[in-house]
């Protein structure tokens, strides 16, 4: 087994709170690739134990502070918090979608679980939930209060190569080739698990899908970058009067209208398949107004040099979501990037509204799911921001 001993400001990193020590934190040591570490300060005194990384910038995560090796009975209590937490929250109805484990969030670095119903989609992003998948489903099959129908593996996503992963789409049990149907509040959706964004669906928005449905009734609804149409969907089944979405992914847009059918609320949406910006400012220039307006973009800002060009982006976007909005309406603007602080992005709305000549009451700002843990000492999970504004 190898070890890690940190410099003095890894030391004073960790004992800060953060569970990530990155490469150049560390003074000496070695591992093999997502093994489990112990990990000691300068003077030789432990400091916990981490999962290790030979590729990443960021070589070791912690799982704990304790002295002592986390052994089997350690992972099934973080697996039983993990599941325990959802079931409070009442996000374990057999017929809905909640993420199961939320990675580092709930202590399992890298490894990431969703459940569709009966259906656990998997993603393996760091060479430890590499190492150790078959250990920890082994571990989660013990602990859910449910048989699973089937178990997909989506690690397919570009974060691996940072941790000199291949790209992995893989059956482990069972195997689902239709869509399943899965129940978020009163709207019902179809999620192609093997083949959609992410794990199929973008779970972290639930809530919100269903808060910015209260201000739905009756008004004209405009949900921008909607992907599977559920801001939409909520608005519709909520009494909107019209509901326009915009997509620009063709299979996406295919989805929408098959949800919109199965919620019997198709003669009230519209799908456009155009390009989000372009069609916000073709429908501003056109004067079309809209007493609901939710922008939901792709993450504008992966990392902090790309922060200006963000804020241009969110700005822009946000502009003609305000020249839109009619007197009295609300605009529900999303951030998924965590590049993107709270404060910035309301200075970018408040910057959008001045050029826009409009006034913006700002009602409050809403995060991710209860199902995606925000970590205190962990700013990286507080990614999502959704700002609810009033517009005059």
């Amino acid at each position: 087994m190898g070890k890690m001993t940190l410099t003095g400001k890894g030391r004073r990193w960790v004992t800060g709170g953060h569970p990530w020590i990155y490469k150049d934190d560390i003074a000496e040591g070695k591992g093999e690739a997502g093994e489990l570490l112990p990990v000691f300060d300068p003077a030789g005194n432990s400091v916990g134990w981490g999962l290790f990384s030979t590729t990443s910038k960021i070589a070791v995560r912690m799982v704990t502070r304790s002295e002592e090796q986390p052994n089997r009975e350690f992972w099934v209590q973080a697996m039983q918090r993990a599941i325990a937490h959802r079931e409070a929250h009442g996000l374990m109805d057999p017929a809905g979608a909640c993420r199961l484990i939320a990675g580092d969030a709930d202590g399992f670095p890298g490894w990431i679980v969703d459940r569709y119903t009966d259906v656990l989609v998997m993603q393996c992003t760091t060479q430890s939930a590499e190492r150790m998948r078959d250990f920890l489903l082994e571990v989660l099959r013990t602990v859910l209060p449910f048989t699973p129908r089937a178990i997909l593996d989506r690690s397919d996503v570009g974060v691996r190569k940072l941790e000199d992963l291949d790209p992995r789409v893989e059956w482990i049990e069972g195997h689902v080739s239709e869509p399943i149907e899965v129940q978020e509040g009163p709207v019902r959706y179809l999620v192609d698990v093997e083949h959609g964004h992410k794990t199929g669906a973008y779970l972290d928005q639930s809530a919100n899908h269903q808060k910015a449905a209260t201000h739905a009734s009756g008004e004209r609804v405009l949900d921008a970058f909607a992907y599977s149409g559920l801001f939409g969907l909520h608005a519709a089944v909520a009494g909107a009067e019209r509901v326009v979405c915009i997509e620009q992914n063709q299979a996406a847009c295919e989805r929408i209208l098959e949800n919109a059918r199965l919620n019997g609320v198709e003669d009230r949406i519209e799908v456009q398949r155009v390009n989000g910006m372009n069609a916000l400012r073709e429908l501003a220039d056109a004067g079309e107004r809209f007493g609901l307006i939710v922008v939901d973009p792709p993450a504008f800002a992966r990392n902090r040099r790309e922060a200006a060009g963000a804020e241009r982006g969110y700005v822009e976007l946000n502009r003609r979501a305000f020249t839109m909005a009619r007197e009295g309406g609300t605009l529900v603007s999303a951030s998924c990037s965590y590049n993107v602080k709270p404060e910035e992005f309301l200075t970018y709305l408040r910057k959008a509204a001045h050029l826009a000549g409009r006034d913006g009451w700002f009602m409050g700002m809403e995060g991710p799911a209860p199902d995606h843990p925000q970590l205190l000492s962990l700013p990286e999970t507080r990614y999502l921001k959704c700002a609810y504004v009033t517009v005059h």
